[in-house]
Formats: C-alpha cells, structure tokens, sequence
C-alpha cells in the first residue's frame, strides 16, 4: 500500500476531511442540485400550485399548526409565485455551487428545500432525501474555505484538514446509507440478490430497460448477470468500511478503490435505469469528503485547522446533529402511525432509510389512460396522444418508465384517494387534455371521461416478458361544461340529453 503524503492517517484522518474534498462536495452538490430544481419547473402546475393535483384548500385543511409555520410555499397558490419561490431557490444553489457565504446560504438552502418538499409529500422521493440530509450537514461544514468565491477573501486557517461533528457525521451517514442498503439486499428472503436467486437475479430483471442495459445482457449473458449479482451487495456493504480503513492506515490506493467502485456502481445504475441519473450522481457526491484532496500534491502535510471559534461552533453543531439524529431513531422506534402521517412533518423531516431495491424485480408496470373526446374518438390522455398501444413501452428498449417521467411516477399510486382529494387528482387530467388540445377554440376536443389503467408483464428470463395484464384504477368522467349540464338535465332542470358515444370493449 502506498503511503499517503504527510500525515493524514489515522483517526483525524477517518473522521475528518480536508478543505480540498468539502469544496468539492460542495460544487458536486450545488450543480446536481441546480439541476433537480431547474427540472423541478416543469412541475409546478399540476404538483405545485392550485390549478393541479394538490390545490392549498385541500392541503391546508389536513395539516398542523407546525406543518403551516415551517411551509411558507403553502401560502402561495399561483404557479407563477411559485417559480418566482424556485428562481430565488436557484440562485441560491448556485451560490452554494460557487461558495459565496456557505454559513448563510447552505440553511437557507435546506429550510427552502424542505419547504418545497412539504408543499406536496406526494412527490417526495429518495432523491429528495439525499439533498434533505445533504444540505442539513452542510450547515456545519466549512464549505468556502477553497475553491470559493469567498475563499480568496478569507484568512486561511493554520493547516488544511478540519475535524467537527459536521464531517463526523456525514461520513456516519455514507455508512449508515450503505448498510441499510446492503443489509435489505442481503436479508431478501426470496434471496433476489444471490448467485442462486430462482427464478432469476435482480441484476437479470433491473438491468433491461435501456439500450446501453440490453448492450450489457447481450455482453455479459444470464451467467454474466447472475455472477455480477452477489457484488452489487458487498459492493454497497464494504465501501464504506474499505474507505475508512484506507484513510486510518493513509493508503490512497484502498481509498480511490472504495470510492471508485460504489460511484462505478452509481454509475451502472444511472445507464442501465431509466429515471436514475440524477440521484446516481447525486449518490456519489458525499464520496468527495473522503478523498484526501489538497491543493498542493507534492510535499503537502496534513494538519488539523483549529480556527478561534471552533468550540462554540462545534458545539451548536452537535446539538443540531444529536437533535436531527434522536428524531431518526424516534421515527423509526416509538412513533405512532399518526406521527407518520401527511398532517406532521416528522415523516419528511426525520425519515432516514435507505432500503430500496431490496429484492428482483417481478414484473414490469406502466400507464395507459383511455379518454373519449366530445366526437367520439379514443386517445391517451395519459401518453397525450391520439392513439391508444397496450404494448410494453421504450424507446428501443422495453422498459418500465411511464409516459410520463419524473415526479408523474407517483401519480399512478394515488388511485386510493377519494372525495375532494380524488377529483382533485384525476381532474387535472381533464383540464391538461383540454388546455393542451385547444378545447375552448375546438369543442369537439374536449375530454369527456377516461379510464386509468396499470398494466404488467413479468419479468422472464432471456429479456422476455409475458403477455400484458391490465387493471381498472380509475373510471372518471371529466367535470367539463358537457357532464355539467347533463347533470343539470337529470336534476329536472329541463332540455334533452345527448349520450356521448361509450368507449368500446376493445379500447378498455
């Protein structure tokens, strides 16, 4: 094993991080999270503001009194109060990215991310915890120390590694990531992430739905897949140990390999899933803080910073850390159901596991929405298109991504919502059809009813899937000036009834 240069070993070496590799993670933060938000403006419409799914009369009407204080994007209902809220959430980011003022931008960065977050739970995915708890620990990190546009303004410390509770527990967070991870695959009681997986392994059901993934089954083979299986496991099991076993004994070689190896696993997940880059890369930035980056490589020597105010700092820190920490271990052990409920915070704010992918996947799913329009004629509202395909969708790949990506992958999964909650839901369907297609300018293209399907195949060996199974989530009919006046007319109101042509059994 090489020897690192000077002396960074040892414990302050484990649980410390250069200045050089805190930048770092900063910048890797900062762009992926500028990405994810300028992203996140294609959504404020039907997730985000009053004219979608979850309007503030519905919301508001469910949650506490803390839920409001700590929600300030719950008192904005029109979609361009909204991307005003995200423009200044951008610049932001984009000065954490470019370390201006880290000490004042990285919590106002996170208390507006949890905002955001809070305005609709709904669409509250892994990626969000990943920036959630990322931005939290980076309150306590001396993130513009290099590489900053302050950094060259700032008197710099005696030394270039900094030891605090903020880089403590963020590397506790990159083990503890890994082991909930790990130990979920390896505990699979059907055994999907072994050699032996029957009837098949998880790599051989997950690696298949892009081109570069069917590139990879048709180099490697079922055998190749079923090999490759067990490492994804011990991969995400001894990254992390490996790593910090490299910086105790300061050998660069098992560090760069740990680290090399899990984001090389990020990486194959970000080619070979549709929807995953994001949080891949993502998933790979809290890696920077172990690298023992400095920015003189040759005859360096590593020496704790001990800056004049490090003990107040460390201390506020640490009761911040130990406070967010108690609430983990409170949400995971003695909580109650209601605690856990959409009208608390606690779930989004507290919620830290990391146990996805835990088994092989079964079968394949996707959306389809049969809609009949005022002439007559069957579209998919839900593919936004004027023909309607029951077959496995992809772009020269089977895959499971729906017709719509991103945050609409949790829309199929609200069919349980029913009364006002429903309508909200499933209308903004209807008025999506109708403002995209012109229906005020052309009647004869407005949506009358949909029905909302979730279709399945099995996963079976050789990429092959078995024929499709569909199944009825929704039967809605469009609340449309048309179903208004019929209602009108059966109330006794007067007028004769026109029945719009039914959608035919084939088309169901």
């Amino acid at each position: 094993m090489s020897d690192m240069q000077g002396q960074f070993r040892g414990w302050r070496a484990v649980l410390g991080c250069t200045y050089e590799s805190l930048a770092a993670f900063r910048i890797c933060l900062g762009m992926l999270l500028t990405l994810e938000l300028v992203l996140r403006f294609r959504f404020l419409l039907p997730f985000y503001s009053n004219e979608g799914t979850l309007p503030l009369d519905l919301l508001m009407g469910k949650v506490d009194s803390l839920y409001k204080h700590v929600c300030f994007h719950c008192y904005f209902g029109e979609v361009w109060e909204q991307q005003i809220l995200l423009s200044v959430q951008i610049i932001l980011s984009v000065l954490l990215t470019l370390g201006y003022r880290t000490n004042f931008v990285a919590p106002v960065s996170w208390f507006w991310y949890l905002s955001l977050t809070l305005r609709n739970t709904w669409m509250n995915y892994i990626l969000d915890r990943y920036i959630h708890y990322l931005l939290f620990l980076s309150m306590f990190l001396p993130l513009d120390e290099r590489w900053s546009l302050r950094g060259a303004t700032l008197k710099k410390e005696k030394g270039n590694v900094v030891l605090s509770p903020g880089t403590i527990f963020l590397k506790l967070l990159v083990v503890w990531i890994y082991v909930d991870a790990g130990v979920g695959k390896y505990m699979d009681p059907l055994g999907g992430w072994t050699y032996h997986a029957d009837p098949l392994p998880a790599l051989d059901t997950y690696a298949r739905h892009t081109t570069v993934a069917r590139y990879m089954y048709a180099l490697l083979g079922p055998e190749g897949l079923r090999v490759m299986t067990p490492t994804v496991v011990w991969v995400e099991l001894l990254a992390a140990p490996v790593a910090l076993f490299g910086l105790l004994v300061g050998s660069t070689s098992l560090i760069y390999f740990a680290v090399i190896s899990i984001c090389s696993l990020h990486v194959g997940i970000a080619l070979t899933l549709r929807n995953a880059a994001l949080l891949s890369f993502l998933a790979c930035t809290p890696w920077c803080t172990f690298l023992p980056l400095t920015s003189s490589m040759s005859g360096a020597s590593f020496q704790i910073s001990r800056p004049a105010t490090g003990k107040v700092r460390n201390t506020a820190s640490l009761v911040f850390i130990l406070s967010m920490l108690a609430g983990n271990l409170w949400l995971e052990t003695v909580s109650q159901a209601c605690d856990q409920s959409v009208k608390h915070i606690w779930s989004t704010v507290f919620h830290n596991r990391w146990n996805v992918f835990v088994g092989a996947e079964e079968y394949v799913t996707w959306e389809i929405a049969p809609g009949q329009l005022v002439d007559g004629s069957v579209v998919d509202v839900w593919g936004r298109t004027n023909s309607i395909s029951w077959d496995l969708p992809g772009s020269g790949a089977p895959c499971t991504a729906t017709s719509r990506p991103g945050r609409w992958r949790s829309f199929p999964y609200l069919a349980g919502l029913e009364n006002e909650d429903g309508d909200a839901l499933w209308s903004y369907l209807c008025r999506e059809w109708d403002r995209e297609n012109d229906a005020d300018l052309h009647p004869e293209r407005k949506l009358v009813k949909f029905n909302f399907f979730m279709l399945q195949a099995d996963v079976l060996p050789n990429m092959q899937f078995s024929p499709t199974r569909k199944r009825l989530i929704q039967s809605f009919e469009c609340a449309t000036a048309e179903v208004q006046q019929e209602k009108a007319i059966e109330e006794g109101d007067g007028g004769r009834r026109e029945e719009a042509p039914s959608l035919s059994d084939s088309e169901l």
